[in-house]
C-alpha cells in the first residue's frame, strides 16, 4: 500500500519529529509513504478567521498536491477536520479529497486493521482528545485502543478529558486569558492523574499545553508527547 503523507504546517514547521514518526511507523507496517513536496497549508487558519477568498488558493494547492493518492494520512485532526469537513464549500474537486484523508490513528485502525504497533514506551501517560478529532473526526475510542497495546505504557485517566484545552488556533490570540485558563486547568488535571507524559494527536494543542506547562514550571515531570512518536518507539528506537 502506498500512502501520502499530509505533515501539516505545525509539524513541519516546529515538531518535525512528529513527521518522522509518523513515516517510520508506517513503514514498519508495511506502508509505502510518500511526501507530496508541493504540499503547504489546508488554510484552516484562514478559513477559521473569515478570511475564505485567501483559503481558495491553498485549497487547490492541497488539491493539486495530493492528486491520484487513495489515502492521505495525517498526524493532525484538526487538519484532517479541515479537509473532510469544509473542502466542499470549494467546488467538488476540493470535496474529493476529504474521503481519501485520515487522521493517523483512524488510518491504522480502520483501514491497516491493527492496534498492537509493535511499539514500546515504558511511561505513564494520559490521553488529552483534541476537540476536532474528539467532535468533527469522531475518532472515539480508537487512539486509546491503540495506546492500550504499546508495552509498558500504563494509560491513566485523564479528569475532564473531553473539555477544550483552550487553545483552538486564533482563539487564543483572541481570548488569552480565558485560553491560558483552561490550558491550565487541563495540565492541572494532568499532574493530578499522576501522568509523567501527556499524550495528543494534535501538536497545536500540545504546544499550547507544553507553554503551560513551561509557565507552570512542571516540565520535565510532566511532558506533552505527540501519540505519533509514542507510537513509533520501540525497544530498539526508544524515545527518550
Amino acid at each position: 500500500m502506498r500512502v501520502a503523507l499530509f505533515v501539516t504546517c505545525v509539524n513541519d514547521a516546529l515538531y518535525p519529529a512528529t513527521g518522522v514518526a509518523t513515516v517510520r511507523l508506517l513503514e514498519r507496517l508495511g506502508v509505502t509513504v510518500d511526501f507530496p513536496a508541493a504540499q503547504s497549508c489546508c488554510g484552516q487558519p484562514q478559513f477559521n478567521t473569515g478570511y475564505r477568498a485567501a483559503t481558495g488558493p491553498l485549497v487547490r494547492r492541497t488539491v493539486r498536491a495530493f492528486e491520484g493518492y487513495e489515502y492521505v494520512v495525517t498526524p493532525s485532526g484538526s487538519c484532517a477536520a479541515m479537509v473532510r469537513e469544509h473542502y466542499g464549500r470549494f467546488g467538488p474537486e476540493a470535496a474529493e479529497l476529504g474521503p481519501r484523508t485520515y487522521e493517523l490513528t483512524e488510518f491504522l485502525v480502520e483501514v491497516l486493521g491493527v492496534t498492537d504497533v509493535g511499539a514500546y514506551f515504558p511511561h505513564k501517560v494520559a490521553y488529552h482528545p483534541s476537540c476536532h478529532g474528539l467532535r468533527m473526526l469522531g475518532l472515539g475510542d480508537r487512539p486509546l485502543r491503540l495506546l492500550r497495546e504499546v508495552r509498558g505504557l500504563e494509560l491513566v485517566e485523564l479528569p475532564g478529558a473531553e473539555e477544550c484545552c483552550g487553545f483552538g488556533g486564533t482563539f487564543a490570540v483572541k481570548n488569552p486569558a480565558v485560553s491560558a485558563a483552561m490550558g491550565t486547568d487541563k495540565v492541572r488535571n494532568a499532574l493530578a492523574s499522576g501522568a509523567e507524559v501527556l499524550c495528543g494527536a494534535d501538536n497545536s494543542c500540545l504546544m499550547h499545553l507544553g507553554g503551560t506547562m513551561s509557565r507552570m514550571r512542571v516540565l520535565p515531570g510532566l511532558r506533552p508527547v505527540h501519540l505519533a512518536e509514542i507510537l513509533a518507539s520501540t525497544e530498539k528506537e526508544s524515545l527518550a
